[in-house]
């Protein structure tokens, strides 16, 4: 799985680097290290009032935020490897 985090200016200005550290973390507690290549991207092309845009695989995600993190996470990663 290529999790890409958007990190243009757009992005940027609204927390892209707290959520790379929040994927971070999340990649290694959930011993993912093998399965996930985490990347950063210049505009994914989707920007959004609030939050960050991320990629998972060929999936784009808007509105990334520390509050939901969890949840997007969950729904779009772990559950991912789960139906495998």
């Amino acid at each position: 799985m290529i999790i890409q985090v958007c990190v243009g200016s757009s992005c940027h200005l609204k927390g892209s680097q707290d959520i790379v550290e929040l994927l971070e973390k999340a990649v290694a507690d959930y011993h993912l290290e093998d399965e996930i290549t985490l990347a950063g991207s210049f505009c994914i092309g989707k920007c959004n009032r609030i939050g960050v845009t991320v990629q998972v695989d060929d999936d784009i995600h808007v509105g990334i935020t520390r509050e939901n993190f969890k949840e997007f996470f969950t729904e779009n990663v772990l559950n991912k490897f789960a139906k495998e």
